[in-house]
């Protein structure tokens, strides 16, 4: 599934460059043999970038730009896009066993957090990182380091990293809302001690005005509403999905309003409150069985 998903998605958003290379040299009024002709290429090539089919490099861009004599703010937004298709998909593998965990992270998440105003998550595996516990993240990035063979061992400083993020947790003017499925509650991955300290650290996080925590009781009405893959919001504009493989970004308005809509739709058979405490309580009370 993670492989279909990142294809997919990553392929589309050729089509789409592709797409608008093709209005570009149409609108110049060339023929794809015109084209190759002017640009020096085969017309093969034509057919295959703006297809989708060979995905269109930098130089690929800016020959095009250049032969159809696009204005330079058509220049700077087609290689804008090129660059949203090269951030899509991140395989962990292109990064290499050398780049360590804190160096990855960075990497993916940028400056994102410094200006995130509306936080959305959905979780169907773990406890969402901006409420783990240190224990419980630290077991998770050992684990993480282990299955994906990073010869690194920077797990302390990621730890340090993440936990630091939770920070804006406190900060006033921003908004974070978690939909978990209950089994999360109930997963016990890194032994009962570390899950009922995690479990009581959530009905804590639940405490701050900016948290809202909504659980999807194992009895929900299903109907209409299956699970999804776990995935992260950010505002309005980015969509991101941690892979068993990579790691996938989506900023494409049409799938941000896919996944947009599945997260209301699941937060809307989901518990909050007194109920949601509710089901931590029993989830804690279940570790001494």
């Amino acid at each position: 599934m993670a492989m279909s998903a990142s294809s997919s998605s990553l392929q589309a958003a050729r089509e789409r460059l592709g797409s608008q290379l093709r209005e570009l040299r149409l609108a110049a009024g060339l023929s794809g043999r015109a084209f190759a002709a002017a640009a020096g290429c085969q017309a093969s090539k034509v057919s295959q970038v703006e297809k989708g089919v060979r995905p269109a490099s930098v130089a690929d861009v800016r020959l095009w730009c250049h032969v159809c004599h696009a204005p330079p703010h058509r220049t700077d937004e087609l290689l804008a896009e090129h660059a949203a298709v090269a951030r899509l998909w991140i395989a962990f593998r292109d990064l290499g066993r050398r780049t360590g965990l804190n160096a990855t992270q960075k990497l993916l998440s940028g400056d994102m957090w410094e200006r995130v105003q509306l936080f959305r998550c959905y979780q169907t595996k773990v406890i969402p990182g901006l409420l783990q516990t240190e224990p419980y993240m630290t077991d998770i990035l050992t684990s993480v380091r282990r299955e994906r063979e990073v010869e690194v061992d920077d797990v302390a400083e990621a730890v340090t990293e993440r936990i630091g993020r939770q920070g804006y947790l406190l900060q006033h003017g921003r908004q974070f809302v978690f939909v978990i499925e209950e089994p999360v509650l109930r997963f016990r991955p890194y032994g009962t001690d570390i899950q009922r300290a995690q479990l009581t650290h959530l009905l804590t996080a639940m405490r701050l005005p900016s948290v809202l925590l909504a659980i999807i009781p194992l009895n929900a009405d299903r109907r209409g509403f299956r699970p999804r893959e776990s995935f992260d919001i950010t505002d309005s504009s980015l969509v991101t999905i941690e892979m068993l493989t990579g790691f996938l970004s989506l900023t494409h308005p049409d799938e941000i309003r896919a996944y947009v809509t599945a997260f209301e739709q699941l937060l809307s058979i989901a518990v909050r409150g007194k109920a949601a405490r509710a089901l931590i309580h029993d989830a804690i009370a279940a570790l001494a069985d």
